[in-house]
């Protein structure tokens, strides 16, 4: 399985960076692993919902172009579906099983996604109803993948 993590903005923290690091590792075992980062826009304190609206816009165009068109597209959205870890397993084990073999998560950034990227997307999944910064979930969306890979395969790991 070839899975993409296309997110916004580069990530500094290196507290992040090396959690980001360690799961990418792990799951080389499972998949190939790709991270993208497209460039995040400047979005001005006080920005008005056009401006923001402007910014996803710019942001998303730059999500929408490293996207391959035979790609699975799981947009993180707060409105999106919740899962628990074993439906999250389930729902990887059926994409692949039914030839879907190319996967991208997508993360916007600070103001979330374009409407375009939420259309292209073939699902939309929640971490939760609360707010996180999107260089987080990175590392929670990879552990969850990971935790995913390990229940399919019936390995010790999910408690």
């Amino acid at each position: 399985m070839n899975i993409q993590v296309v997110t916004v903005g580069k990530l500094k923290e290196k507290y992040l960076k090396m959690g980001i690091d360690e799961y990418t590792k792990r799951l080389g075992g499972y998949a190939k692993i790709e991270a993208i980062e497209v460039a995040d826009e400047k979005a001005p304190e006080q920005a008005s919902d056009a401006e923001m609206k402007q910014i996803k816009e710019k942001e998303g165009e730059r999500i929408l172009a490293k996207i391959h068109p035979d790609t699975h597209v799981i947009a993180l959205a707060i409105d999106g579906k919740m899962m628990t870890s074993e439906q999250l397993a389930d729902n990887l084990d059926k994409l692949a099983t039914y030839g879907k073999s190319k996967i991208a998560f997508v993360i916007g950034g600070s103001l979330g996604l374009s409407e375009g990227v939420l259309k292209r997307a073939n699902e939309s999944l929640s971490f939760s109803k609360m707010t996180f910064p999107h260089q987080l979930m990175k590392l929670v969306l990879l552990e969850q993948v990971y935790r995913a890979f390990r229940i399919n395969r019936g390995e010790p790991y999910h408690k």
